[in-house]
């Protein structure tokens, strides 16, 4: 058996074909060993088998992966799944093999051969999953390959990056819909954490969905107690506050200089801590990673490139030492905390000044067209482009060269590199790890002739086919030289260098780690003048963030609201009942009952301000507040609706019974 494969399984054909719930609790307990799907999923895979477009809002670790995995598994063909992160990416991939369900990554950065080999896979049937991201479909290696794929499912993961006013905006996720006229018989499913009801008919609208089924689980989660508290020392509240919440933490920090400084003072006070962010390398990436999933550290320090597809269930405690950017941001990461149901906190640190910083630097942010402008022309420069010319050529980016060639700031380029990317210009990734591959190019019956012939390559033959078995005659395979290396009693160089040569004498596709950043540029270099970049979108898109910037600041710095009440209302789902563990609720435990000689007054104020206009809940609260109790204003307004003296809007906003 292979040292860092599982056995791969069989399908079991009785249930290829077959479509009920019951084969697909089957697939279930077969592939994941779980019992029964949680809620919300088995309507999900029901609307999927069902053929039906679905757009799925589930929680974070809401097991939103198994809503397309587990129906595709039951359905002949190749599932595509559109995801944004290459490491999310890689991680899936990782899991749906080590349960033996072949599966497969294609992503910027990735040489031709490597591409050729996954997509004759897919085409021959060979993979279940293809995992791109959304700048590969409509590549015309992509495009000429995918028209001789049997696509039953469309899966579109983090779908709430085809929408400006969702806040991870992704321009290549609108050019998904193209793609489906090469793939009549596909159903879509659209998942995501966090969507608004604008973000969810933009989904719907932007992906072409036909008679769309939405399905949402509460966003509520009432085993969290989200708490905001204001501090001058936020290193001793954090100290306090780990002290006061046992177990394993999360601590999201601002910049990778701030995760040293944090980690280093937890160590100082006893408490086992690492740091993590992306200028690490992979490897000291996944070696603390691993060290706290594994409880070998009890705090992680991260920036917020930690924690995507990450599955720990007994988190305690998260906690944030800034204001995010998004409360969707927010949500997803606070989320990490709690998934085994038990009781968890989510604590945001703050400082006087944080809502003056967080609308500064989201100015900041959104730079204008001509400083994108320039940013592009010295990346064309940097790496002598001619215009009309290398459209998706990936670059290896030394990021320190590029700043001092041209005397620029870190934080400046990597904006500008960020807003390029959002309109689809380039792609960077940074600090990109791919990690080695082979694959046995010629059949089994040469490759033995060739090793009778070549003694020097016998060993090294011998262990790749006692290792890896006959998977390496069908697929690229991930290879670890350092194993190689122990397994065969070598060097690394050693055997590097064996595989280079045999690479060169087309026995074997061998592809070394690579640890570098890149850099891709994903049309044909534009002359400067005629840059794509619209400098009224960027003046949009700069107003939809300063507005998700504001809901940030109302959540942190209300003084009277349910903190899930304000998460909810945000998220478009509205809630009378108080989630009783928050840090307003716990102070304000004495429930007052609504005093009825204010009733009258109350019900005449409501009525008056939703006459001129519909009102939001927390609009009423913020208008009516200074002057009458809060429990007094959410009593009326339940009176008032049951009444139906009023009403929702289709936008959740409260209005005047129409009658």
């Amino acid at each position: 058996m292979p040292f860092h494969l599982k056995k791969r399984k069989t399908l079991t054909l009785a249930l290829q074909n077959e479509t009920s719930m019951e084969a697909a609790k089957a697939i279930l307990h077969q592939y994941w060993k779980y019992p029964s799907f949680r809620s919300l999923q088995e309507e999900i895979i029901q609307a999927v088998l069902e053929k039906k477009d679905v757009v799925a809002l589930m929680p974070t670790g809401g097991g939103k992966s198994i809503c397309f995995q587990v129906p595709a598994l039951l359905q002949k063909g190749t599932c595509l799944v559109i995801s944004p992160l290459i490491a999310l990416m890689q991680d899936q991939v990782t899991e749906l093999r080590k349960r033996g369900i072949p599966a497969a990554a294609l992503y910027t950065g990735m040489s031709t051969q490597e591409m050729d080999i996954i997509l004759d896979n897919c085409v021959y049937g060979k993979t279940k999953f293809l995992y791109l991201s959304p700048e590969r479909l409509h590549t015309d290696l992509f495009r000429a390959r995918v028209k001789n794929m049997n696509v039953p499912l469309l899966a579109i993961d983090e779908a709430h990056c085809i929408s400006q006013w969702g806040h991870e905006f992704r321009p290549a996720y609108r050019d998904i819909a193209a793609i489906k006229s090469l793939l009549p018989e596909a159903s879509t499913i659209a998942l995501t954490a966090t969507a608004t009801q604008a973000v969810q008919q933009d989904i719907i609208q932007k992906l072409a969905l036909r008679n769309a089924v939405i399905l949402q689980k509460s966003f509520a989660r009432p085993n969290l107690s989200f708490q905001v508290k204001k501090t001058e020392d936020k290193s001793d509240t954090l100290y306090q506050t780990l002290h006061q919440n046992k177990g394993s933490a999360i601590v999201y920090a601002a910049t990778r200089k701030e995760t040293r400084w944090i980690a280093h003072y937890l160590q100082q006070k006893g408490i086992s801590t690492t740091y993590y962010h992306a200028g690490l390398t992979p490897d000291e990436r996944m070696q603390r990673q691993n060290a706290w999933l594994k409880d070998a550290v009890r705090v992680i320090v991260a920036t917020n490139a930690f924690g995507m597809g990450i599955n720990k269930p007994n988190v305690r405690l998260v906690a944030h030492l800034h204001f995010p950017n998004t409360l969707e941001a927010f949500y997803q990461e606070a989320g990490r905390a709690g998934r085994d149901g038990q009781a968890a906190t989510a604590i945001t640190l703050y400082e006087g000044a944080e809502a003056r910083q967080l609308t500064q630097k989201i100015a900041h942010a959104h730079p204008d067209a001509e400083a994108l402008k320039a940013t592009y022309q010295k990346l064309a420069n940097y790496y002598q482009v001619a215009v009309g010319s290398h459209a998706d050529v990936t670059y290896p980016f030394d990021l320190e060269d590029f700043l001092h060639t041209y005397g620029l700031q870190a934080a400046q380029v990597h904006i500008t590199l960020q807003r390029l990317q959002e309109a689809g210009l380039i792609q960077y990734n940074d600090c990109f790890a791919q990690p080695a591959q082979i694959h046995v190019t010629t059949g089994a019956q040469q490759l033995y002739v060739f090793q009778v012939s070549n003694p020097d390559y016998h060993p090294l033959i011998k262990a790749l086919n006692h290792c890896y078995g006959t998977h390496i005659f069908s697929d690229l395979t991930r290879f670890s030289l350092k194993r190689m290396a122990k397994y065969l009693q070598s060097s690394e160089k050693r055997i590097h260098q064996q595989l280079k040569e045999l690479h060169d004498l087309n026995i074997l596709t061998y592809l070394p780690q690579q640890k570098h950043a890149t850099l891709t540029f994903l049309t044909p270099r534009y002359a400067i003048n005629h840059l794509p970049i619209s400098a009224h979108h960027l003046l949009e898109r700069k107003k939809v963030m300063q507005k998700k910037a504001q809901a940030v600041i109302h959540y942190m710095t209300h003084p009277q609201r349910c903190r899930t009440q304000l998460l909810l209302e945000y998220l478009g789902e509205i809630s009378y009942d108080k989630c009783n563990v928050c840090d307003t609720c716990t102070s304000l435990q004495q429930q007052k009952q609504p005093d009825e000689t204010i009733y009258p007054y109350c019900r005449e104020k409501i009525l008056q301000l939703l006459k001129e206009k519909p009102l939001s809940p927390h609009n009423l609260l913020d208008i009516l507040g200074a002057e009458i109790d809060q429990e007094k204003i959410l009593n009326t307004l339940r009176v008032l609706l049951d009444k139906r003296e009023i009403r929702y809007t289709d936008q959740l906003e409260l209005a005047l019974q129409a009658y």
